[in-house]
């Protein structure tokens, strides 16, 4: 029996969070922006008096996402709703560059590893007292962090179908982001090209018929998904970076100790599934993997740690 510690963040209330998950893409954070701020937590911790406190995989849960945008009457697009800066010392209205925001509730499930003589002190209230500190002084997201439930600690293992699910139900009513990298690969195993299989699964068509009576029925149609199956709400999400350039230093770097590169965001296909859907808890938790061969470094998903080929990527 394989017993896994949580530690669970319920309801994260954010403001302003970055929406602008790619070049290319707008909508909810991308998962290098939740890692991120659960491995900042994590050095934090570390520092507070947890050496061996590693944070290890997070799941994301989503209770609403309130996208900064607006469309007006007869509108087909929309805008972004951006915030005015202070006039200048002339009383005009100086430049600044449009940014995409959101408003989120959210919550985190998280996976952690302690050495055995650290896990008792984790699991005492002062710990709980600690993160609630360190939290409020945080940013998630590029966003403020306003308020939070008081988070939790729990252990469940993992073949315990019920004890997993009254955790997952505990995050209820809210949408688990998974990977779907999988509708990529197939539809550039059959040929396609990478922009063409991520735009044929948010495609939605219409097309009508007309009846005897000359009554006119519409019609929405999304792609299906592995032997007829249908997909759910399925979004583009930013999964981490591709170098496109060598290893080495570039001038006035931050980090002078670390090699730098050039990176480009690798974005695939991801959907929001019902936690009341979700059975295991790999199906949910993300963490690092880095593919130094191909020059990608990845957030992804338990479930494909075995996969080698990582086509499926803008």
């Amino acid at each position: 029996m394989s017993t896994r510690r949580l530690l669970v963040l319920p309801h994260l209330n954010i403001h302003n969070a970055n929406a602008l998950s790619s070049p290319y893409t707008i909508g909810f954070p991308a998962m290098t922006a939740w890692l991120g701020f659960v491995h900042a937590l994590e050095r934090k911790l570390q520092a507070a008096g947890y050496p061996t406190l590693k944070l290890v995989a997070t799941g994301v849960f989503s209770h609403r996402c309130d996208l900064q945008t607006y469309q007006g009457p007869g509108d087909f697009v929309h805008s972004i709703i951006g915030t005015a800066n202070p006039l200048d010392k002339d009383g005009k209205r100086s430049a600044f560059i449009e940014e995409a925001r959101c408003h989120l509730d959210v919550s985190l499930l998280i996976e952690y590893r302690a050495a055995a003589s650290e896990l008792d002190r984790v699991e005492r209230p002062e710990f709980i007292q600690l993160l609630d500190r360190l939290l409020n002084r945080m940013k998630v997201a590029g966003g403020d962090l306003l308020g939070f439930n008081e988070p939790k600690m729990t252990a469940v293992d993992d073949r315990d179908d019920k004890a997993v699910r009254s955790l997952i139900l505990s995050l209820m009513p809210g949408f688990a982001l998974i990977e779907r990298r999988e509708l990529m690969q197939q539809a550039m195993a059959e040929g396609a090209d990478a922009l063409d299989a991520l735009l044929e699964h948010l495609t939605i068509h219409h097309s009508c018929t007309q009846d005897e009576s000359d009554q006119v029925t519409w019609h929405r149609q999304r792609k299906v998904g592995n032997e007829g199956e249908k997909l759910g709400w399925i979004v583009p999400i930013a999964t981490g970076f591709q170098g496109i350039s060598e290893l080495g230093e570039a001038k006035n770097q931050r980090d002078s100790d670390t090699p730098h590169r050039f990176a480009e965001s690798v974005v695939t296909l991801g959907e929001f599934k019902m936690a009341h859907r979700i059975r295991h808890l790999d199906e949910v938790l993300w963490h690092y993997h880095a593919d130094l061969g191909s020059n990608l470094y990845l957030c992804q998903q338990a479930q494909l740690e075995t996969t080698t080929n990582n086509d499926g990527f803008y």
